[in-house]
């Protein structure tokens, strides 16, 4: 039988369905518990949040799926700032991963957002996850933190072709990506209790996280 895909813009009635989708599939991935679904609780009310990328994927009416955007800064070595987009959590339902439906959020959202005027990505992740996509290491764009270092999970995507121009740039993330945990852990207190455990994926996360490219 077929299924009905359809994927739109989030409305205020998905709020709750998909910050549960956001702590089911995160809950034990990188950390005992998660702070995700926390972010995705206040991110929304940012100003740096982009409605207009934030979109949910719905399998059969039922949304298991969903992206959400805000804007980031590039600055290169004159001083120039130049917008562009990160995105986080991308989630979908884990019964429903590993089908190609996270896939379809991505390629949905990286077309809205060229139709919006953006040309360049850059996100924090495992690259296991993202480099079919079309993401590649931060270092082959030039693109550092502030320290002037290459995170091994920094991740950048040009939307145009040559959207970098081959400058070297310095990127600066948005403040609504900068949660407490101490509140994450409360707010997650207020939720039905999920058992929170170690795994060694965990480990593997801690291990990518905190690692850099050597020039």
């Amino acid at each position: 039988m077929e299924r009905t895909i359809k994927i739109r813009n989030e409305r205020k009635e998905d709020y709750t369905t998909v910050e549960k989708i956001t702590r089911e599939a995160f809950y034990n991935l990188y950390i005992p518990g998660c702070v995700e679904h926390y972010l995705v609780h206040v991110m929304r009310e940012h100003e740096d949040f982009i409605p207009e990328l934030d979109f949910v994927l719905e399998l059969d009416g039922n949304v298991i799926g969903s992206i959400m955007y805000t804007k980031a800064t590039l600055i290169d070595e004159s001083q120039n700032r130049k917008d562009i987009l990160t995105f986080g959590p991308v989630c979908i339902l884990p019964r429903y991963q590993r089908k190609g439906y996270g896939k379809m959020l991505l390629e949905h959202s990286f077309k809205k957002a060229i139709e919006l005027g953006y040309d360049a990505i850059v996100i924090f992740g495992s690259p296991a996850n993202y480099v079919g996509r079309g993401f590649k290491s931060c270092r082959k764009y030039h693109v550092s933190v502030e320290n002037g270092k290459y995170p091994a999970a920094m991740m950048v995507k040009e939307l145009v072709p040559d959207a970098l121009g081959g400058r070297s740039w310095s990127y600066q993330g948005s403040p609504s990506m900068d949660i407490c945990e101490e509140d994450a852990r409360r707010y997650d207190d207020t939720l039905e209790k999920m058992e929170k455990k170690y795994r060694p994926c965990q480990e593997d996360f801690y291990i990518m996280s905190h690692a850099f490219i050597e020039e």
